[in-house]
């Protein structure tokens, strides 16, 4: 059975960091591309980043760019992302899944079939 499991949002303080993760439980995610979307309260689902299977191409949210950053860990089944300056405009259920067009673009969640639990990140005073 294929699941994606995500962890390590919380409460933050505007200007805080989070490093969200994305793990894989019955595969690895190596050989595919991988996205995060967040969906704030009252908000339609977006877009944040994704990268490609190979990591080495990563595309992210205009409003999310120079603060977030997508990554691979060196475990084959981890995907992570790494959240500075947040904002409390960040404040969103966080989910990580497949990315279909090989992180070619934007990510968006039209593209994506299924959702996981997502984690948590609330960003306030």
């Amino acid at each position: 059975q294929l699941q994606l499991v995500e962890s390590g949002g919380g409460l933050v303080q505007p200007g805080g960091s989070l490093r969200l993760s994305c793990a894989a439980s019955g595969f690895t995610l190596d050989a595919y591309a991988m996205s995060w979307f967040r969906q704030a309260p009252g908000k339609e689902r977006e877009g944040v980043s994704c990268i490609s299977s190979n990591g080495v191409r990563t595309n992210y949210a205009d409003s999310v760019k120079g603060r977030f950053t997508i990554s691979r860990g060196v475990a084959k089944n981890t995907v992570y992302l790494q959240m500075n300056s947040l904002k409390p405009e960040d404040t969103a259920v966080y989910y990580c899944a497949f990315d279909p067009f090989n992180c070619v673009g934007a990510p968006l969640p039209d593209n994506i079939g299924s959702w996981g639990q997502g984690t948590q990140v609330t960003d306030s005073s």
